[in-house]
C-alpha cells in the first residue's frame, strides 16, 4: 500500500460527500446498503457527529467509510441511536475499490481506531474508540480482527436464489415439498383470475403501493401480538424518502402481486448491480383460502420478475425463517461485531460473561464470543 494516505475527518458537507461517494460507487463493487442511495438517506439526521474516513491513493479517493460518534463509540453507517437504526442495515462494509477491498478496510479501520490522520475531529480520549460493524460479512470481519479484540454479537443467514443456472428453472431446484405447496398455492389463486406482478412506474403509484404494503405488514404483526417494523416513526420516514431517491434511479422495485381484483400481497425490494434484495412484504393473510400461501406466491413471482429483468440472485437478507430455507439455494453469514482493546473494561466485561457461559457456549455449541 506504498503511497496510500488515510485521513480520519468531520463531514462539513454531505452534498459533496455524495458526489465523491458515487464517484467511488462506479470504481467498486457495492452492495446496495453501501450505495449513496441507501448511505445519503437523511444522513445529517442519521450521522450527527459523522466521522469519515478516506483513503487516497495519488490524490485518487480509493475507499470511504462514514460512521459516527456516539459517547467513546463509532458506528458503521449507523448512528448508534436505536430510533434512527430502525431502517436495518445489512451487507455493510468499508466502499473500497474493486480488488482491493480486503487492504483497504484494514487501513480505512485500523485509522479510525489510532485516530492517525485526524483532521478537525478532536482526540479520542485515553485509549482507543469502540468500533460496532452491524451487518458485515466475513471479510469485513476479518480485516476488523486486526484491529483489536474482536467479539460477534450475532451472527444471521442470509439465504440467497441463485439466477444464474439457465440449466435448472427455479422450482427444479425446490424439494419435493416446496414445489407441492408453491404449485398448489399458485393454483389455488389461479382459480379467480391470472397470477399477476406489476411494479410501481411512478412515485405516486409507489407510495400507494408502500401505503398497501404498510397496511397489510402491521395487520399481521399486531394479530400477532407484535408492533411490526412500520410502528417505529422513522422506519417509515427513512423509506419514504429512500423511495424518493432510488425509484427513478431504477433501485426501489415496489412490487404487487395480485389475481383478479383481489391483492395477494406487495413486495417492497431493491434492485442494484445485478441483486434484487427482498427487503419488506405485507400479505393478505386474512383473506386467503385454503391451500392459498400469499407468501410463497409473492416470492416466487418476484423471483420470476428479477430473473426476467436480469437479476443474477435474489437475495432474501437475513433471517432464519422457514420459507427462506425453503425457497433459497445457499446462505451466507452476516456478523454484528464490535472491536475494542484487551486493556478495556467493556474487554473485561465479555472475558468474564464468557467465562461464565463457558458451560452453554460447549453445550449449545453457539459461535458468539470473544475471538483471537
Amino acid at each position: 500500500m506504498t503511497g496510500l494516505a488515510v485521513v480520519v475527518s468531520k463531514v462539513i458537507d454531505f452534498a459533496a460527500l455524495g458526489a465523491k461517494w458515487r464517484d467511488l460507487e462506479t470504481r467498486s463493487e457495492p452492495s446496495f446498503f453501501q450505495s449513496w442511495t441507501w448511505t445519503g438517506c437523511l444522513a445529517e439526521q442519521r450521522f450527527p457527529d459523522p466521522v469519515l474516513v478516506e483513503a487516497l491513493e495519488a490524490g485518487r479517493t480509493v475507499a470511504l467509510a462514514l460512521f459516527n460518534r456516539r459517547g467513546r463509540s463509532l458506528h458503521l453507517g449507523e448512528s448508534g441511536d436505536p430510533a434512527l437504526d430502525c431502517p436495518y442495515i445489512e451487507f455493510n462494509g468499508v466502499l473500497a475499490e474493486t480488488g482491493r477491498e480486503a487492504e483497504l478496510s484494514v487501513a480505512c479501520l485500523r485509522a479510525v481506531r489510532t485516530g492517525s490522520g485526524q483532521r478537525g475531529i478532536g482526540q479520542w480520549g485515553i485509549g482507543r474508540p469502540r468500533l460496532v460493524l452491524g451487518g458485515v460479512d466475513d471479510g469485513t470481519e476479518a480485516a476488523a480482527a486486526l484491529t483489536g479484540q474482536l467479539r460477534r454479537t450475532r451472527s444471521l443467514a442470509a439465504p440467497v436464489v441463485d439466477l444464474t443456472d439457465q440449466e435448472k428453472c427455479f422450482l427444479d431446484r425446490r424439494s419435493a415439498n416446496t414445489r407441492q405447496q408453491l404449485r398448489r398455492s399458485d393454483r389455488a389463486y389461479a382459480s379467480s383470475g391470472p397470477v399477476a406482478i406489476e411494479r410501481a412506474a411512478s412515485k405516486a403509484q409507489a407510495d400507494a403501493f408502500l401505503e398497501g404494503l404498510i397496511a397489510l405488514h402491521q395487520a399481521t404483526w399486531t394479530s400477532r401480538g407484535q408492533p411490526g417494523a412500520f410502528a417505529a416513526p422513522f422506519f417509515g420516514q427513512f423509506h419514504r424518502a429512500l423511495i424518493g431517491r432510488g425509484l427513478e434511479r431504477g433501485e426501489i422495485a415496489l412490487l404487487r402481486v395480485s389475481t383478479g381484483d383481489q391483492t395477494v400481497g406487495f413486495l417492497y425490494n431493491f434492485m442494484y448491480r445485478g441483486h434484487c434484495l427482498a427487503y419488506q412484504s405485507g400479505f393478505d393473510y386474512a383473506h386467503a383460502g385454503p391451500h392459498q400461501k400469499p407468501g410463497l406466491t409473492c416470492h416466487h413471482e418476484a423471483i420470476r420478475f428479477a430473473r426476467r429483468a436480469g437479476a443474477r440472485r435474489y437475495d432474501f437478507l437475513a433471517g432464519d425463517d422457514r420459507y427462506k430455507r425453503s425457497l433459497s439455494d445457499r446462505a451466507e453469514m452476516l456478523r454484528w461485531i464490535e472491536v475494542v482493546d484487551t486493556c478495556s473494561p467493556r474487554f473485561a466485561v465479555w472475558w468474564l460473561r464468557d467465562l461464565m457461559a463457558n458451560g452453554r457456549r460447549l453445550l449449545f455449541g453457539s459461535q458468539d464470543g470473544v475471538t483471537g
